[in-house]
């Protein structure tokens, strides 16, 4: 007997009605991009590992799945080397290529190819899957898509300002509650001075960004873990639990950081982004979260962070400056800033709470019922009316049984049924069937129309 197929975890199939649902997100994404002036672009799924290594932490490198070489991948390796199992020095030697493992890096990559193209600055989006070889888990898949729009070539906080509006209006679009948090690398980085301990700034920003998933005693240890000092992990405690309003804490944060010149950039940075805010009329509320740190090391300036307020589930949106990523690839000093919407998590926060439009997961709106070859050759122009006229419709393929093609409308939630006998021709009208209310009426094709978009 033949093995059941499956496919691999942390991946999904998606069904019709899925796919619209998924559709909708990426429309309204590419809407909202798209009256902010943002063009679209693609890269390949694959990358060069040295496109990819070094640039998202020891933690990611981890995460990245990586290509055998292609044919006798083997040949290059002694048995020796195989027997030796050391797997990283292995991957360098088998492996050429790896699945993206985010848009950021792939995009920085694009731009220094493309850069005598590029008109400055550049604001581009990409909605595209992305892979990670993490341990699955509610709201966490090994593919999944990212919806990223990112600025090159710009310094000014106004772009900061530009992407918030554009996460509002996302999730107002959607009907979704959230929380819009904000920080600063640069508010890290001073805090990291201050206790003490500036050298192990990314022990310490990868340790706190954990504290939703392992609480304050299990960032505290894995802080103790890194070899952070007993007197920094003291001081980092009432910072961690600062409490109070976006501007209390600024002032507060300003206080602890008075010797931080670093900090203190980050601390105005953070101030400017939420002024100029503060005047676009948001939806939802803007949070200073000073244990927000995201984990990838590329970031430089402004981090940020979505979370529904409905629905328990991690990061919906992040974001953040990242002003040298592009230097790694040759072209030193071309700041950026970006933000991605992961589509897979907003699916999942869309389906919690019910907050899909009818129109957007319907898809056939009307069925012509098939009596036969007379009758079909009736509806085909009839059918070709209704497309023209922006109607989704479909003649059904066999002459079956009434009962099957009604079980057929109902099971793919199609709201009208058109019926064309021998009266309806000699009229030149069909029966237009409301298949909710039940309701039956002789129409015209012009007077079916109508009815069908109202």
């Amino acid at each position: 007997m033949a093995q059941k197929p499956s496919i691999p975890k942390g991946t999904r199939d998606f069904s019709p009605e899925e796919m619209a649902k998924r559709n909708y997100i990426f429309d309204t994404i590419r809407e909202v991009y798209a009256l902010h002036g943002f063009q679209q672009i693609e890269t390949p799924a694959m990358e060069t590992l040295q496109t990819l290594m070094g640039k998202y932490g020891e933690e990611g490198d981890k995460l990245l799945f990586k290509i055998l070489n292609s044919g006798d991948f083997t040949n290059k390796v002694s048995d020796e080397e195989l027997l030796g199992r050391q797997h990283l020095k292995l991957a360098a030697r088998l492996c050429e290529k790896g699945l993206r493992y985010d848009l950021t890096v792939p995009f920085a990559r694009y731009v220094v190819m493309h850069r005598e193209q590029l008109q400055l600055p550049f604001k581009r989006y990409q909605i595209q899957p992305v892979w990670r070889a993490d341990r699955p888990q509610k709201g966490r898949y090994r593919e999944f898509y990212q919806c990223d729009a990112d600025i090159v070539g710009s310094d000014s906080l106004l772009n900061e300002v530009e992407l918030m509006q554009m996460v509002d209006k996302v999730f107002a679009k959607f009907g979704i509650r959230v929380v819009i948090k904000i920080n600063n690398r640069k508010i890290l980085t001073g805090i990291a001075e201050v206790i003490g301990e500036a050298d192990k700034i990314v022990d310490i920003t990868v340790a706190i960004d954990k504290l939703d998933k392992i609480g304050l005693e299990g960032v505290n240890a894995e802080l103790a873990q890194n070899g952070i000092s007993e007197e920094a992990i003291e001081k980092l405690q009432p910072i961690i639990a600062l409490k109070g309003s976006n501007e209390e804490k600024l002032n507060t944060i300003s206080q602890v950081l008075a010797d931080s010149e670093i900090g203190q950039k980050g601390v105005e940075e953070v101030r400017s982004i939420l002024n100029m805010l503060s005047l676009c009329n948001l939806v939802n509320e803007m949070e200073l979260d000073l244990t927000l740190a995201r984990g990838l090391n590329y970031y430089t300036g402004a981090i940020f962070e979505v979370k529904a307020l409905d629905v328990q589930i991690g990061s919906i949106t992040g974001g953040g400056r990242y002003d040298n990523l592009t230097g790694i690839f040759g072209m030193p000093g071309l700041s950026g800033v970006g933000i991605s919407f992961g589509a897979d998590r907003i699916f999942d926060v869309l389906n919690a709470l019910d907050l899909y439009p009818k129109e957007a997961v319907g898809a056939t709106q009307v069925l012509f019922i098939n009596f036969g070859e007379k009758e079909t050759a009736y509806c085909l122009p009839l059918a070709a009316q209704c497309r023209l006229a922006g109607i989704s419709c479909e003649i059904f393929p066999d002459k079956a049984k009434m009962k099957k093609q009604m079980a057929y409308a109902n099971a793919k939630g199609i709201h009208f049924v058109a019926l064309a006998g021998d009266n309806e021709m000699a009229e030149n009208k069909l029966t237009l069937k409301n298949m909710e209310t039940g309701e039956q009426q002789l129409l015209s094709i012009q007077e079916a129309i109508a009815t069908i978009k109202s």
